[in-house]
C-alpha cells in the first residue's frame, strides 16, 4: 500500500476512533477510489484498506452505495459507506 493509501487509512482510523469515543451508533464515511479513469473490473485501490481500518475500530459495514463523478483530478468512484457499532 502506497503512502497516499496509508494516509487515507489513517484518516479513516481517526474518524472511526473519534466517532466511537463520542458514543455514536452510526458512522457515514465517503471513500474515493484511488485509480483515475478505471473502467474495468478489478480491485478498487485503497478502498478495502479504509474499510478494514474502520472495522478495526469496532464498526461493521452495514451498507454501501457508489457514485461516479468528475473532480479536478479526473473521474473517480466515490463510495458512501454506512457503518454501525458492533
Amino acid at each position: 500500500m502506497g503512502w497516499i493509501n496509508n494516509a487515507k487509512a489513517d484518516l479513516a482510523t481517526q474518524a472511526a476512533t473519534d466517532a466511537y469515543a463520542q458514543g455514536r451508533q452510526t458512522l457515514v464515511f465517503k471513500i474515493i477510489e484511488a485509480n483515475a479513469g478505471s473502467r474495468s473490473t478489478g480491485l478498487m485501490t485503497g478502498v478495502g484498506e479504509q474499510i478494514e481500518a474502520i472495522e478495526a475500530q469496532g464498526w461493521m459495514l452495514a451498507n454501501m452505495c457508489a457514485a461516479e463523478g468528475k473532480a479536478l483530478s479526473g473521474d473517480r468512484t466515490a463510495l458512501v459507506c454506512l457503518f454501525r457499532r458492533r
